[in-house]
């Protein structure tokens, strides 16, 4: 079910399915103390502590599993394997597009995550529960996820936590900028079976270049218009071979799409494995990077995912000739 009517959602009500408080449990949460939440719609001024969660947004899972925050109702697949204990303990709450509004009604949540893909629900499940949008999006994606770190440590009551995820995150940063300083340009490209697309500095995944100061191997291109731009941000921009070849990086940083959403299409390795894309240098040198795919394109924005994703960036260059 994609949204609720008033009419269903006044009928769920009085069949005890979204757990209306009383009046002695309104004057309790009223009287508790709140916290100041930045979200992606503006301030919030939340409970403290809420007991009972249900997240429909992967980055948030990710950060508040790392900050051992136990989680009611999760979307009914994750597809980021490090995080199966959480998808084991909680009830399933249909999909991040079409979350199961009967099942999260019936938990009777006292706070409900969504972002990125469950956005689009935010005003639906807010009539259910108190609903946050913690999308974390945009050019200071790295900022904005940290931000997001701070604010579920104040909320949940775990803010030394908090801190010492974010002293960790930013230790793994310094050193993955050390190791890519003067090491030459590079071009992330996303596989989706044979087809191929690239993400630069304003991008979803261009915080790998904007954080670590790496250069992008680009070639120019017409400028775009803005609803191109922003199509291109969020899916990528296709491309050929025949403009990896002539972009020539020095690395190569792949995504495979099919690989984090659990397909068996084509792997990346087989689509790129071609003449023109084994004359560029990265290639030639060894300096291609396969990062974990549901980390980054699934999770991303989390403070494992980042975290993860800066390690085998870091290990990358290491290795590279």
């Amino acid at each position: 079910m994609a949204k609720w009517t008033r009419l269903q959602l006044a009928a769920a009500l009085m069949l005890g399915l979204a757990g209306p408080a009383t009046a002695d449990q309104t004057t309790t949460e009223t009287d508790r103390a709140t916290v100041p939440v930045m979200t992606a719609l503006g301030l919030r001024e939340l409970p403290a502590q809420p007991q009972k969660i249900v997240v429909l947004d992967i980055a948030a899972v990710d950060t508040l599993a790392a900050l051992e925050v136990p989680i009611a109702g999760l979307p009914s697949r994750l597809y980021v394997d490090y995080l199966d204990k959480q998808q084991a303990e909680a009830a399933p709450m249909g999909t991040l597009f079409e979350p199961d509004f009967e099942a999260i009604a019936g938990l009777a949540p006292d706070l409900i995550v969504a972002g990125g893909r469950s956005s689009r629900q935010v005003e639906a499940l807010s009539e259910i529960a108190p609903t946050i949008d913690m999308t974390i999006w945009g050019a200071s994606h790295v900022d904005l996820a940290l931000s997001r770190l701070r604010s579920y440590g104040a909320l949940m009551g775990r803010g030394e936590a908090a801190t010492a995820l974010e002293t960790a995150f930013l230790a793994k940063l310094e050193a993955t900028r050390a190791a890519v300083d003067g090491r030459g340009r590079a071009l992330i490209v996303m596989t989706n079976g044979p087809k191929v697309t690239t993400y630069g500095a304003q991008s979803r995944f261009g915080w790998l270049h904007d954080a670590l100061n790496l250069p992008e191997a680009v070639i120019e291109q017409p400028e775009a218009t803005s609803g191109d731009a922003a199509e291109a941000a969020t899916h990528g921009e296709a491309i050929s071979f025949e403009y990896i070849a002539q972009a020539n990086p020095d690395w190569l940083i792949v995504i495979d799409r099919a690989s984090a959403i659990g397909q068996d299409n084509q792997a990346a390795a087989a689509t790129l494995d071609n003449a023109l894309v084994t004359g560029t240098e990265a290639w030639k040198k060894g300096q291609v990077i396969y990062l974990d795919s549901a980390a980054i394109y699934i999770a991303g924005g989390g403070i494992q995912a980042m975290t993860a994703t800066l390690e085998q960036i870091r290990a990358g260059f290491a290795a590279g000739g």
